[in-house]
């Protein structure tokens, strides 16, 4: 597999941004699978505000897609984005969340919210 290069100030922000553990276990989720921003609540212990502004964040950066489905919007990792090999280089030494993904669909907020 060809390994592409990207700017090393963009890389740098890259890194500032997943230096955040929320936003890190953020993008280790949607590796898994997608989400909106209720399934994701139900793993942090934060606002929804401050969620948004996470995923927000991640978004601007490219990082993170989101695809709206009626009034609710989802949340995929963009497999577009010049970071996307990167990214998936730091995931390969990242514990899976699979704990965190049960946990989400166990309480089954979409059922709650409307999603």
């Amino acid at each position: 597999m060809l390994k592409s290069t990207v700017d090393l100030e963009r890389a740098a922000n890259v890194f500032k941004l997943l230096g955040d553990k929320t936003r890190l276990t953020i993008i280790a989720i949607l590796k898994q699978r997608e989400c909106c921003v209720c399934e994701i609540l139900e793993v942090f212990d934060m606002s929804q505000p401050s969620i948004s502004q996470h995923l927000r964040k991640l978004k601007d950066a490219g990082m993170v897609k989101e695809e709206r489905r009626g009034q609710w919007i989802y949340y995929s990792l963009n497999q577009q984005s010049e970071f996307y090999g990167l990214i998936e280089d730091i995931l390969e030494h990242v514990p899976e969340q699979t704990d965190k993904i049960k946990l989400i669909e166990k309480a089954n907020p979409t059922l709650q919210c409307g999603c």
